[in-house]
């Protein structure tokens, strides 16, 4: 505990005390319970990814990092709610890609992401998948373009929901390729793969941990992976930029704080999330999910937060969406 005599020493000597209480407070963090917001309701894949690295941080650090699940406008009011939280590391914020997607979406967000967060350590980056309906005859992502091209109007592209990045996954895909498919938004992924697999739409652009078991059980066919390289999950689906160079929309998941967090705190922060992503047990678990872990700085996770945000920026102004 520091005194007030302690306080007024530390006054004394004046700016050359400032490093070394930032550094006796990361030694000590953290000294209570941390709260990790999650912009979505409990039992989605962001629910289940935070969950999975909270539990090994609070095993590891002493301290419960305690799940707050803040649904709503998109995951706007979640991450609000960790823009304006104290910025001293006990309440952190699990990045996902709405965040990225949001920045240019909403014309009237009370806070700059990139800006008002401040980027702690990567997760994963999460394939989603271009799946089309059993009888679409294309075989591969060169087949279906062809297919597309070839029937104006015709093909039916659910989402689950309007600016999800599953939708924007296929916008990328109809920009970089000049096809022109019917957006069909849902109201979750789970009503999309129903009328997906019924044949009432033709093809979706899905998070890989909601359509694999559909794609597993042939119920629908798999035609790319929309990261950079082919998924471990799915070895014999080619990426979908084999054929569409420079395609990428893959979900990059993380851990952000507010503004101003001490640099101490972010680092130790980021040295043990580091440190539970090499463990061979969540490897494994994360591998499940769709990704690999991608460990790294804050630096470098802030770096694809930006490039992240420029690219999905870039999509809805071509693609012409805006949410008020």
């Amino acid at each position: 505990m520091i005194t007030r005599r302690t306080a007024l020493g530390l006054l004394a000597v004046g700016p050359f005390a400032t490093a070394p209480l930032s550094s006796a407070l990361a030694a000590d963090y953290p000294a209570r319970p941390v709260k990790w917001v999650v912009g979505y309701p409990p039992g989605g894949a962001t629910d289940i990814l935070a969950r999975l690295i909270g539990q090994r941080l609070s095993e590891k650090l002493g301290q419960q990092f305690v799940i707050e699940n803040k649904p709503g406008a998109g995951n706007n009011i979640g991450t609000e709610s960790v823009v304006n939280a104290e910025p001293d590391g006990y309440t952190i914020l699990l990045v996902n890609p709405a965040n990225y997607i949001n920045a240019s979406l909403y014309a009237n967000l009370k806070f700059n992401f990139v800006r008002d967060v401040a980027p702690v350590a990567s997760f994963q980056r999460v394939p989603n998948v271009m799946t089309v309906n059993k009888d679409v005859p294309a075989k591969n992502v060169a087949e279906f373009i062809d297919y597309v091209k070839a029937n104006p109007g015709k093909v039916n592209m659910a989402s689950s929901g309007n600016g999800t990045s599953v939708h924007l996954s296929g916008e990328m895909f109809m920009a970089m390729t000049g096809t022109k498919m019917q957006h069909v938004p849902y109201r979750g992924a789970a009503p999309a793969l129903t009328d997906l697999i019924g044949g009432q739409v033709q093809v979706i652009f899905d998070n890989m941990p909601s359509v694999i078991q559909h794609i597993r059980s042939g119920a629908l066919r798999a035609l790319g992976v929309t990261t950079a390289k082919r998924s471990p999950q799915l070895p014999d689906v080619q990426a979908v930029a084999e054929t569409v160079p420079g395609y990428e929309a893959s979900a990059l998941f993380g851990m952000g704080a507010p503004k101003n967090t001490p640099k101490e705190i972010i680092a130790k922060l980021n040295a043990e999330v580091n440190a539970v992503l090499e463990e061979s047990e969540i490897r494994k678990k994360l591998v499940e999910l769709g990704g690999e872990p991608l460990i790294g700085t804050p630096e470098a996770f802030g770096d694809m937060v930006k490039a992240e945000t420029d690219k999905w920026k870039k999509v809805v102004d071509g693609a012409g969406l805006k949410v008020e």
